[in-house]
């Protein structure tokens, strides 16, 4: 494992150190569906994470069809990762990939507590667009060993799931992969809004924000901007 971690690590930096139209300078523009699937656009392509169907904890929220250049998924499980709630080239298995100037990276880590024996496991993400650097943690529940953190290295952005249940990282436990990776911005997913569906282990994203005390705090509604360059306190842009 170690042996291929550090193939995967000098890849990546091979990768991620070539000049693009995806990575050039300019900041990005995301939406939020339902607190799960988030549109990145920037440096002239389309990101979609996390396209879902309305089961599960996703239960109730609107179905969106939505078509980007990439979509990458941590896991194919139908509220986090639905192939055919999606078009564009639909990633959710690790790997290096360069797709329209993009340059990605996806790696292995468990989406449960137990090594993925339960939910086998999650794929996470870390990419360059319009200037930003961006990990993908939505949908994962397992501990990052000092290689994820390597891997990752400290993102501009963080997209990180904080709902809990048997899948998701707890409030807690994702407080502490904020603190490890550092990042400049911070935009939680995968929780629920009042009531949880029937079934559903999630709670909603207060805990976390709790969790995180004396970070500061933007409730930004369904979009937000962010420039091509962030100043280097850590901010938690809450999306609806």
């Amino acid at each position: 494992m170690s042996v291929l971690r550090s193939a995967v690590t000098a890849a990546a930096g091979l990768a991620l150190g070539l000049t693009s139209p995806a990575m050039a300078g300019g900041g990005v523009s995301i939406s939020s569906y339902g607190q799960r699937a988030l549109l990145i656009q920037g440096g002239g392509q389309s990101v979609l994470l996390n396209p879902y169907k309305a089961v599960g904890c996703a239960a109730g929220l609107p179905e969106s069809r939505l078509t980007a250049g990439v979509v990458l998924a941590n896991s194919e499980l139908a509220d986090e990762g639905a192939r055919d709630m999606a078009g564009g080239r639909f990633l959710a298995q690790p790997g290096s990939y360069r797709i329209g100037g993009l340059s990605l990276e996806g790696f292995a880590n468990p989406h449960d507590r137990v090594g993925g024996r339960r939910f086998g496991n999650a794929t996470l993400w870390r990419w360059q667009q319009g200037g930003l650097s961006f990990a993908h943690l939505g949908a994962t529940a397992g501990e990052l060993a000092p290689a994820d953190r390597v891997l990752l290295g400290n993102p501009d952005v963080l997209i990180i799931g904080v709902g809990g249940g048997s899948k998701i990282y707890t409030a807690e436990e994702a407080a502490a992969v904020v603190k490890q990776l550092n990042p400049k911005r911070v935009i939680p997913v995968q929780y629920v809004n009042g009531d949880a569906p029937e079934g559903c282990d999630q709670e909603g994203v207060q805990p976390f924000l709790d969790a995180m005390g004396g970070t500061a705090v933007r409730r930004v509604g369904r979009t937000q901007t962010l420039p091509g360059n962030l100043d280097d306190t850590t901010v938690i842009t809450v999306m609806q």
